[in-house]
């Protein structure tokens, strides 16, 4: 490796590592303020939540390659022809694609590295993040008890407190309902009334404890558990029992809290959890059952049709001849009108209702068979993007000529954003059927690739493409033929040929 390959690499994979966690960084940002409520409420330990954030995080790594080797490529050319570095080769006799070729080489790899991601840990990291997510989400929140108002998260307690002290630990005049397990029918058997408490929970976080101070505990044993007393309020209960204490402790479990997980087999089903060749395997499997389906509908729709003149099924008669005497024969039959309408409509409408349903059905499983699709193509695109930013950010600096993290920056954001939105819709018009798959996933690096060769050609002969100067040139130029233009005598009809 010469010495300006060495040169070239080393100033490609600073800002390279710095702009990858900085895009990180921002993608994990947006998770976090889409899903803080959930992770504030629900109470999570630093270990759980280090896990969501770093299987996050390497789901944004594809997404983050691009815009890494666009802005790095970008910066990397743009100070060497900021300080004059690329004059001094090209002077030298080294042309701007060989000065490129260490960094296309690099491009090469990083491309190479993200297909393998996408296809071998892309798929393990969205089924260890998706499910852990889903966990937090379905999980109950932390106990939170609010003044004034019942609290029922606890399994067979409804808890009201009056006034809740600022260590949020003492407790005034508290109201405790114990439900019974037997059954909601059997009513609210006991009741708990205390002047005050305190509220904690032991060293494993197992259990939530109430200690209570001067209250009473009603119960009411019931006899006769087979009466329903909230059908029947006359009924009459058991013995009722009062119980003052000055001191009592209730100890109640928080199993139903927590994160309890989910069969990470039930995720599998989804697209992003499968590799190529699972994914080749999968849309082939839906294929075929897409076309056994549409075949087998037109065979079942025969049951919504009446025919007439039908053939004997013993296959004894001899088939029925298309004629005018059919014709004929059905004048003959008297058939009342009325009746027949409604059984004519009656059919029709089952049908329709036959028909739509079937629609929707088969819409649905062609939508399936095309977004497996999409994720087999998204392993491929994804990867050439990295190429196709690397010969917009290579060129780009070379045009520009400006490092550092001023208009680099966001010339980038741009064609990442343009990248972005041009992604996002041709998965949209592929899913819906409104574009060939293919078309629709490799519609961004179709349309910027193009963009990155006349960038290239562009860049190789040293364009001012985007000089201030160049464009105010070309519009004075522009006025001035136009005031010209304008200033021309004009040809006016019926004046002599010699006053012109």
């Amino acid at each position: 490796m010469k010495k300006i390959d060495k040169l070239i690499l080393k100033s490609f994979w600073g800002p390279f590592v710095l702009t990858l966690g900085v895009v990180i960084f921002i993608f994990l940002m947006r998770l976090l303020m889409f899903y803080i409520d959930e992770f504030v409420s629900k109470d999570l330990d630093l270990a759980t939540f280090g896990r969501l954030l770093f299987y996050f995080a390497l789901l944004t790594i594809p997404t983050a390659l691009p815009l890494a080797v666009l802005l790095s490529s970008l910066m990397t050319f743009g100070n060497l022809g900021e300080f004059f570095e690329l004059t001094a080769m090209k002077s030298a006799g080294i042309s701007l694609t060989r000065a490129m070729r260490p960094l296309l080489l690099a491009a090469v790899i990083i491309s190479g590295f993200s297909f393998w991601f996408n296809n071998s840990v892309s798929p393990w990291a969205n089924l260890k993040g998706y499910s852990l997510l889903y966990d937090i989400k379905t999980a109950k929140a932390t106990l939170n008890l609010k003044e004034g108002i019942f609290y029922n998260d606890l399994p067979g307690y409804s808890i009201k407190v009056d006034r809740k002290e600022k260590d949020g630990r003492t407790l005034r005049g508290l109201v405790i309902y114990k439900h019974s397990t037997s059954g909601i029918e059997t009513g609210n058997r006991e009741i708990i009334l205390a002047d005050s408490g305190r509220m904690y929970t032991d060293k494993d976080r197992s259990y939530l404890v109430f200690e209570l101070f001067n209250g009473n505990d009603y119960q009411e044993y019931n006899d006769n558990s087979s009466v329903n007393y909230a059908s029947n309020p006359s009924a009459k209960g058991g013995p009722f029992v009062r119980n003052g204490f000055r001191d009592y402790r209730l100890v109640i479990s928080l199993e139903s809290f927590g994160i309890k997980r989910t069969d990470e087999n039930q995720f599998q089903y989804h697209e992003y959890m499968k590799d190529l060749s699972e994914l080749k395997t999968l849309t082939d499997s839906l294929r075929k059952d897409f076309k056994n389906t549409s075949l087998s509908i037109a065979s079942t729709s025969r049951q919504y049709y009446n025919y007439q003149f039908k053939n004997d099924p013993v296959g004894s008669a001899k088939p029925v001849r298309e004629g005018k005497w059919v014709d004929s024969l059905l004048r003959k039959q008297k058939v009342r009108t009325p009746e027949l309408a409604q059984t004519a409509l009656s059919q029709a409408q089952n049908i329709l209702s036959y028909t739509s349903s079937n629609i929707t059905y088969l819409a649905e499983k062609q939508k399936t068979v095309w977004r497996y699709q999409l994720e087999t193509h998204h392993k491929f695109t994804q990867a050439i993007s990295v190429f196709v930013m690397f010969l917009i950010g290579a060129s780009m600096g070379a045009i520009i000529k400006k490092g550092g993290f001023g208009l680099p920056v966001l010339v980038s954001i741009v064609f990442f954003i343009f990248l972005y939105v041009l992604t996002l819709t041709g998965d949209k018009y592929a899913k819906d059927g409104l574009l060939w798959v293919p078309a629709g996933a490799w519609m961004a690096n179709l349309v910027l690739f193009p963009v990155g060769l006349y960038l290239m050609r562009q860049a190789r002969h040293d364009s001012r493409l985007f000089d201030k100067d160049v464009y105010i040139i070309a519009w004075e130029r522009l006025k001035k033929k136009w005031q010209s233009a304008r200033s021309k005598p004009t040809v006016q009809t019926g004046q002599p040929a010699e006053m012109l």
